[in-house]
C-alpha cells in the first residue's frame, strides 16, 4: 500500500476551496485531466456522502464513492473501480484556515492489483505507478484551483 499526501496553501477562503475541489467537474481544468462526472448525487449535496464520481485521468480511470462530507474542512472517498485496478483504502482532502488562505492536505493510500506477479514486485509497481503519477496529478488540480480561485497557481 502507498501513501501520497499532496499539500498546498491555496489564498482564497476555505468554504471556496472546498467548495471548488469537491465539485469533481472543476477538476477539468487541469491538463492531466480528461473528463470527470458526478453519476449519483450525494444526500444533502450534489457531492455530499453516497455520490458517485467517474474520473478519467491521464494516469487512469476512476470511479469514486464519497464516504464523509463535512463542509467545509474534509471530504472523504473510496475507489470502488479503476484501470489500472487498485485496491483502494483512503481518499481524504482536509481544509484548514490558515494565514494566507487555506491548507488543503490531499491523501490518498493505494497499491495496483498485480495478482500474477505476487506481492513484492506489487510493491514496487506501486510505487512506481501510484506515487510519481498522483502526486502530480494532484498538484496540478491543487494549481488549477489555485488559478480558479485567486488567478495565480498555488
Amino acid at each position: 500500500m502507498e501513501t501520497v499526501t499532496v499539500e498546498r496553501v491555496i489564498a482564497a477562503p476555505v468554504q471556496d476551496v472546498f467548495g471548488w475541489l469537491t465539485t469533481t467537474t472543476h477538476y477539468e481544468a487541469s491538463p492531466l485531466v480528461l473528463r470527470c462526472r458526478l453519476t449519483r448525487p450525494g444526500a444533502g449535496a450534489p457531492y455530499g456522502a453516497g455520490a458517485v464520481r467517474r474520473h478519467l485521468w491521464t494516469v487512469g480511470w476512476f470511479e469514486e464513492r464519497i464516504t464523509r462530507y463535512d463542509p467545509p474542512y474534509a471530504t472523504e472517498y473510496t475507489v470502488t473501480r479503476s484501470l489500472p485496478p487498485s485496491r483502494h483504502e483512503l481518499g481524504r482532502m482536509t481544509f484548514t484556515e490558515v494565514d494566507g488562505g487555506t491548507l488543503v492536505r490531499w491523501t490518498t493510500r493505494a497499491e495496483v492489483r498485480v495478482p500474477f506477479l505476487g506481492p513484492r514486485p506489487t510493491r514496487r509497481l506501486t510505487r512506481l505507478l501510484v506515487h510519481p503519477p498522483v502526486t502530480r496529478a494532484f498538484g496540478s488540480i491543487l494549481d488549477a484551483a489555485a488559478t480558479a480561485l485567486t488567478g495565480r497557481a498555488g
